[in-house]
This record gives structure tokens, C-alpha cells and sequence, in this order.
């Protein structure tokens, strides 16, 4: 957007007070009426640690259920796949979870990824990086509608034809003027090739798209046998479209990869910890190059207090923590409770060391008799310099306790010793041949996620890529001449560390926010944390937006507060240099490409504000360089239905960092979600990061070319006829993507013009009908800044383009 616009618009929509109070969500939703269950559900109903978990699908009639299963606060995968008989997605589930869906009605299909299988890919990772340390110490020693497009009730928006892998595929978008209240799926005829007729090559179905109750439109794909040139689509009312086929992403006809580019340095999965290590690695290797910055913000630690939870009855249960960490001692820490084997013996806690033993108080009969909530005030008047007691999940306590064996409390953890427990600096590494905020900054960041590990080996293979081939590739050397990068591998270490060695399946940081009052005792330890992509400032939970939770122990649980987590203030700071224009945060799974708008507003899917037209094709065009770039790797396409903003192909998922980067900085900021799986076997995993980087790569030439953009856009009018008499249906096109300010009255065109607008969700300029022989003026402007005819439009140039809504002569 040229810098002489207007500002972007205002962060927050207004929302309704009783709409924001909604947003908190309840544990259990059923999928029919999405009622919170009864109030009197028992209390140990919340997550129990320990459990594995699975990546289940879930099955769903439709996006009503996709809502509830959403607002249930279930751990969801990002893989949602619709179709005409109901809606799939995958949730990451324990036992207990599962049990409990199933109670409220949903239904649960196949399990797709288990916590074995990370441990496979754990011990294969083992197994490649010594089979490369020996392969490298051996390599040392060795045309025309049917009906008037301005009448027809159906319109063509998308029809592309693609190859991925083996297959040859047609995907189509339309929408119908009926697809709100009818639910006809609408079927699509296709020619087999350029001259033949339409129907030759057989016929497809595309059916509704609707989110949160709101038809967007109709759309699907089906493998075809030849190239189609056009398609034809009658809607159920007998009007009918027909457009020419579109190749999404065509292969190139030269690489911008030169001769001896060096690739593939990625040898394995790497935690956190190896992540910085390489980049500091890097750093050191190429000074000239690149440096190290160490983010402004720790977190609060790969660590967490000792805890032991004695007893089995809710109501009898003592829940203990230690004051230390621990392992500062508080693994050292334990207790016991003993029947005294004496009747009428009062309650007492001794202390001695770190052994602390509560001989309960029994009845004249020798009964024990001391409940709960009396043995968690003795423990914490007596021992509340080591531990902090409290009763289990907010029960009054009133249980009889039952004697337990001495029980070492414990923090859980298991990564290895070099993996430190303090709070963890965050690195980013800085690259360039000018490193002082004077060239285009582009932005790269990954594992906000924890339990994503393809994401962070795109980065350091880029990182890798970019400082290698500097010295001998013309294109990578004019990159780093021309671009500042920064690239953060992990910007969640603590939850990708515990994904790692402890709980394969953690999404979130390791913070616990949970009160004593809920899950914050030793059972809860699997579901603490807070999503770290539901933390940030623009269109949030606390905003009155949907797709995040206030359950501390939900998967997309957004915190108390925006940017309460030092992760996120990281990346706020970063996001903050004024010289970074463009960004890519590396997700899996599920083979997306995503950018703002990322979050609506319930009931009505009242949506972030969209892109101008100019901007969505901007976002449109780079797409298409990066995703053929990905493509060139082994032929994976990433979908046209997969593409686009976040709320359009996935679902709403309030206080993303994309929609903060774009919304509040005026970042062109794009989501990688980067294959099939979390943690796919190490031969998946390296094709994923070879591909991936690729795009990653192609993302810095999409920023060189802007920095180097001194094009001015030229634009048409073209005036066709409409269905209305005495009036014209007028549109404008640009050679690029750019905005189109225009006047009707006569009016000198400038930024505070009428500007060029879309015609809806997934579509091009809009028409406007007007009055035939109306004067029209008008410019266009590029993101870069570029105006046609190198006009002033400060009202006092002259050279505007000039024309008038006439339709041409034959």
C-alpha cells in the first residue's frame, strides 16, 4: 500500500458486549445445540496427565459441529477437509478426551498418529545423525456466456487445473445467488481440450462451502484425464456460466537456482536447543554475513515446580507443590501419610530435611479421621517454607484422607541435562551484507507450536542456503545485498523441548496459568501452557473474536491477557522493525498457505477487515511465485482450495500472529502449514524441508523485486453492456497488482477517491454499473509506491487517465 494512503483500518471491530462475554467456552459442547454441559459434571471431568494422546478424526455433519467441536476447546490439528457428506478434522485426544466426546455426541473415526510413532522418529533421528556423522567421516577419508454475466444467479469465480504428483486435477469455485438457503450441489461440464465441446470430457460436482452458518461459496476438485480449456456450470434455476480454465501454478521455464546452488543441510530433526546451537554455528562461520540477536524477552523456562497428588477420591485428594523448582530441590522433596496406629491421635506434620511426614489424626477406635482440607492447612502451616498444599481442583476437602506411602514429589521432566532449566534466551539470526534497518527486512519464524518439527529445519536449510551459496550464486548474493533477514527457528523452545522428551503432542508453551482451584496440580501437567498463536494483539480473544479459548486448558487457550507470554513479546518486537515488509510463520500441518484475514466474530462471522483488491493481489501474485517454488521439489501442490486468507480455507483462529503483523505493522505476513503430519517418518520430514525452503527461498526474491520495483502500473477501462437500460457495466484493469482511485463527476482523482474495490470473497474488481457516457477519471497506484504516468495525486497534476462509459464500436 502506497505510503501517501490513508492508515490501515482501526485493529478492533466493535462487538457486542454479550458476544465477547460468549466467547468463554466451556469444556464440554454438544454438537447439537452447543449448550455447556450440566454445571454438576464431576470435577475430575478436566485432563488427566499421563494419558497419551492420538490424532483422531473427528466426523462431523457439517460446520455447525466444526463450531461446537471448536468451541469445545479440544486440542485441534489444522487439518479440516470438507466435502458434500459432512466435515473431517483431526484433534489431538487422550482417552479420556475421546471417552468424553463421544458422551456429547460426536463421532470419532480412525486413529492417524500416535505417541510411538514419535518415538520412532525420535530413535530414527538418532540413527540418521549417526549414519551421517559416519557417511561424513567416510566422505573425508574417500469466450462468450451463455447468459449475460450481469443476469446470470451463477458465477464462475475460480477454475484451475493443476498436476500434483501423478494426478492431473480440476479445481472449481462458484457461487450461486441461492447458496445461502438452498443446498443443491451444483455440477460442472468440462471440454476435453482446446476446440472440443463442452461435456467431452465429462462432468464434476462441486458443493457448499459454509462457515459459521455463512455460505462463501461452492467449490471442489475431481482428477481429470486430459487438460480441460473451459468449463460450463447451469445452476439449478437454468442460468449458466461459462469461463475459460486457468493453470495454477505452471512450471517455469528456468530455474533461479544457478549452476553448483547448494542445497540439503538438513540431516535430521533438531530440538530447540541444536536449533541455536546451528544458527550460532552460522553466525560464527560467516560474520560478514550474519550475526546472532538474542531476543529481549526469556521465557519462563524448559522447568516447573515438583508436584505429587495423593489420594484417589476427588474429595479426599491433597494436591502438593514445592516452592523450588525442581531441580532446585524440589525433586528432593517428599511426604508421606501414616496412620498412627494409635486411637484418638491428633493430626501432626514433622519436618526434617526434606522428608516431610503427616501422621493423621484418628478417632478413639483408631480410625483415621483427618480429611483433606485439615491436612492441607497442617502441611502448609508446618512445611510451608518447602511446599504449597491445597485440595484437589476446588473441593471443599471434606474427604477422609487415606494413608500413603512416602511419594517423591517430582517435576516430570526428562529432557537430558543440556537441556537447561532456566528461563531461555530466544535467538534469531540476522542476515546480510547490511544489517542496519536500511534495506527491506523480511521476517521468518517457526515452532510457535511445540509439537511441529518440520517447521524449524525450513528455517535453518534457508538460513543455510543464503549464506553458502552467497559467494558463488549471483541471485543469493543479490539477495543478501538487498535484504535484511531475520530468521527465529523456535520461538516456543520450553513447549518444543517438552514436545521432544516428554509429551509428543504438546502445542503451547509450558506456562501454568491454571488456579488451584482447577487443573494446576500434577494431573493437569499435559494440558498447561498457552497457545502462543492465540496471544497476540489484533482481533484476539479478549477483542470479542472467535477461535481461541479462556480454558487454561485448552489447545488454543489465549492467555489472560494479550501478550502476556514472553514468546509473544519476542515476536512483537521483532515485527516492530520498521523495515520489515514481509513474513512467513512456518506451521504443519496440512499443506496451507494462509494470510489475513484470520479471525471472525460470532454469530454473524463478522470478519477482520479483508484486504483492498490491490493488496489481496498481491498476496494472490507472491503466492503463486512462492507455491511453484514449492513445487519444483517433487511436484506437491498446495491446493487452490488451500490457499488464501486463514478464515476463508480454514477457520477462525482469534490473535494470530499473522493477522498482527498485517493489522498492526502493515507486514505482508503469509503461514506456511507445511505438510501431512506433526512428525512424519525423517524421509517425509527432509522432502517437506527441501520443499518448503524453496518457497521460503522464493519469498526473499519476492521481497528483492520489491525493493527494486520501479515499474508504473498501467491500467484499462473496459465498458460492457448491462442488463439495465440507459446504463454500462464498467471495470478497470492493471497490468500488476495496484489500486484504482476514480471519480464520476468529473473530479480531479486523488488517495481520497473512490477506490477500485472487489467484487466479493475470491473474486476480482467489482462492475460497476453506471450511467452510459459518464466521465470517468482515474489512477493506479503499486504497492511499491509506483503511480501511472508517474501522476501527482494531490489534486493538482492533470495527467490522470481519462474516459468515458461508452461501449466501443464494432
Amino acid at each position: 500500500m502506497p505510503k501517501s494512503l490513508p492508515a490501515r483500518w482501526r485493529r478492533r471491530l466493535p462487538v457486542p458486549a454479550a458476544l465477547a462475554a460468549a466467547t468463554a467456552v466451556v469444556l464440554l459442547v454438544s454438537p447439537a445445540s452447543a449448550t455447556a454441559p450440566d454445571a454438576a459434571a464431576p470435577a475430575d471431568s478436566g485432563p488427566v496427565a499421563g494419558e497419551p494422546a492420538n490424532v483422531v478424526e473427528v466426523l462431523l455433519a457439517g460446520t455447525a459441529e466444526l463450531d461446537a467441536l471448536v468451541a469445545t476447546g479440544v486440542d485441534l490439528d489444522h487439518h479440516v477437509e470438507r466435502s458434500e457428506n459432512g466435515v473431517v478434522a483431526h484433534a489431538v485426544l487422550t482417552p479420556s478426551e475421546a471417552a468424553r466426546l463421544t458422551a456429547a455426541g460426536f463421532t470419532l473415526g480412525d486413529v492417524l498418529h500416535r505417541p510411538e510413532d514419535a518415538r520412532a522418529r525420535v530413535e530414527e533421528r538418532e540413527s540418521t545423525i549417526a549414519a551421517h556423522l559416519a557417511e561424513n567421516r567416510e566422505f573425508a577419508a574417500a469466450a462468450a456466456d451463455p447468459t449475460a454475466p450481469d443476469v446470470s444467479d451463477i458465477k464462475i469465480i475460480r477454475a484451475d487445473y493443476y498436476t500434483s504428483g501423478a494426478s492431473q486435477v480440476l479445481s472449481v469455485e462458484a457461487k450461486w445467488a441461492q447458496g445461502q438457503t438452498a443446498s443443491n450441489t451444483l455440477t460442472v461440464e468440462r471440454d476435453s481440450g482446446t476446440g472440443t465441446a463442452i461435456g467431452s470430457g465429462g462432468t464434476q460436482t462441486i458443493s457448499r462451502f459454509v462457515d459459521a452458518g455463512v455460505y462463501l461459496y461452492h467449490r471442489g476438485a475431481s482428477s481429470v484425464t486430459s487438460r480441460p480449456d473451459r468449463i460450463r456450470i447451469t445452476s439449478p434455476t437454468g442460468d449458466v456460466a461459462e469461463v475459460k480454465v486457468q493453470e495454477w501454478l505452471p512450471t517455469p521455464e528456468t530455474s533461479p537456482e544457478g549452476p553448483g546452488y547448494q542445497k540439503d543441510f538438513v540431516t535430521s530433526y533438531l530440538t530447540p536447543t541444536e536449533l541455536y546451537a546451528r544458527i550460532h554455528q552460522l553466525a560464527a562461520e560467516f560474520p560478514n554475513l550474519a550475526e546472532i540477536v538474542e531476543l529481549p524477552y526469556k521465557t519462563n523456562g524448559y522447568r516447573r515446580h515438583a508436584q505429587a497428588v495423593l489420594g484417589s477420591a476427588n474429595a479426599s485428594r491433597v494436591a502438593v507443590d514445592s516452592l523450588a523448582w525442581g531441580h532446585q530441590g524440589g525433586n528432593d522433596i517428599s511426604v508421606e501419610l501414616v496412620n498412627p496406629g494409635v486411637g484418638n491421635a491428633a493430626l501432626a506434620v514433622t519436618v526434617s530435611g526434606k522428608t516431610i511426614r503427616v501422621a493423621l489424626g484418628t478417632d478413639g477406635a483408631g480410625a483415621v479421621t483427618s480429611t483433606a482440607a485439615e491436612v492441607v492447612a497442617a502441611l502448609n502451616a508446618v512445611a510451608g517454607s518447602l511446599v504449597k498444599a491445597y485440595t484437589y481442583r476446588g473441593s471443599p476437602g471434606g474427604g477422609v484422607v487415606a494413608p500413603a506411602a512416602r511419594t517423591l514429589l517430582t517435576d516430570d521432566l526428562s529432557a537430558p541435562a543440556s537441556v537447561s532449566r532456566d528461563p531461555q534466551p530466544v535467538y534469531a539470526i540476522r542476515i546480510g551484507k547490511v544489517r542496519d534497518g536500511s534495506r527491506p527486512g523480511v521476517l521468518a519464524y517457526a515452532q510457535e507450536h511445540a509439537r511441529e518439527w518440520v517447521p524449524p529445519l525450513v528455517t535453518v536449510e534457508t538460513a543455510e542456503r543464503l549464506l553458502r551459496n552467497y559467494a558463488h550464486d549471483g541471485q543469493t548474493k543479490q539477495l543478501l545485498n538487498n535484504l535484511d533477514i531475520w530468521i527465529a527457528p523456535s520461538v516456543n523452545p520450553d513447549g518444543g523441548h517438552y514436545s521432544f522428551y516428554d509429551f509428543n503432542s504438546q502445542r503451547k508453551n509450558m506456562t501454568n496459568h491454571c488456579p488451584s482451584t482447577g487443573a494446576a496440580d500434577f494431573l493437569g501437567r499435559d494440558s498447561w501452557g498457552v497457545d502462543n498463536n492465540r496471544n497476540y494483539t489484533e482481533y484476539s480473544l479478549f477483542d470479542g473474536y472467535s477461535g481461541a479459548s479462556s480454558s487454561c486448558t485448552s489447545g488454543t487457550y489465549a492467555g489472560p491477557s494479550e501478550l502476556s507470554e514472553p514468546e509473544n513479546r519476542n515476536l512483537d518486537w521483532l515485527a516492530a522493525r520498521p523495515n520489515i515488509k514481509f513474513s512467513m510463520n512456518l506451521h504443519s500441518s496440512g499443506n496451507y498457505f494462509m494470510w489475513s484475514p484470520g479471525a471472525y466474530a460470532l454469530p454473524d462471522r463478522i470478519s477482520a477487515p479483508r484486504p483492498t483488491l490491490a493488496e489481496e493481489s498481491a498476496f494472490w501474485g507472491a503466492s503463486s511465485r512462492i507455491l511453484t517454488a514449492i513445487k519444483q521439489h517433487r511436484n506437491m501442490a498446495v491446493t487452490p482450495a488451500r490457499t488464501g486468507p486463514i478464515s476463508d480455507v480454514l477457520y477462525s483462529a482469534a490473535g494470530n500472529s499473522g493477522d498482527m503483523l498485517w493489522y498492526k505493522y502493515g507486514i505482508y505476513a503469509w503461514n506456511f502449514e507445511v505438510g501431512t503430519s506433526f512428525q512424519p517418518d525423517w524421509e517425509e520430514a527432509h522432502s517437506e524441508a527441501m520443499e518448503f525452503s524453496n518457497g521460503l527461498v522464493e519469498l526473499m526474491r519476492v521481497a528483492r523485486d520489491f525493493a527494486k520495483d520501479h515499474t508504473r502500473p498501467k491500467s484499462t477501462l473496459t465498458v460492457a453492456p448491462s442488463s439495465t437500460p440507459d446504463m454500462v457495466n464498467v471495470t478497470f484493469g492493471v497490468s500488476e497488482p495496484a489500486s484504482v482511485f476514480y471519480t464520476l463527476d468529473g473530479a480531479t482523482p486523488t488517495y481520497s477517491s473512490t477506490l477500485y474495490g472487489s467484487a466479493g470473497i475470491r473474486e476480482g474488481g467489482e462492475t460497476l454499473t453506471i450511467p452510459a457516457g459518464t466521465r470517468i477519471n482515474w489512477f493506479s497506484v503499486d504497492s511499491a509506491g509506483n503511480v501511472e504516468n508517474n501522476y501527482t495525486p494531490d489534486g493538482s497534476g492533470k495527467n490522470y487517465r481519462k474516459g468515458q462509459a461508452v461501449l466501443p464500436t464494432s
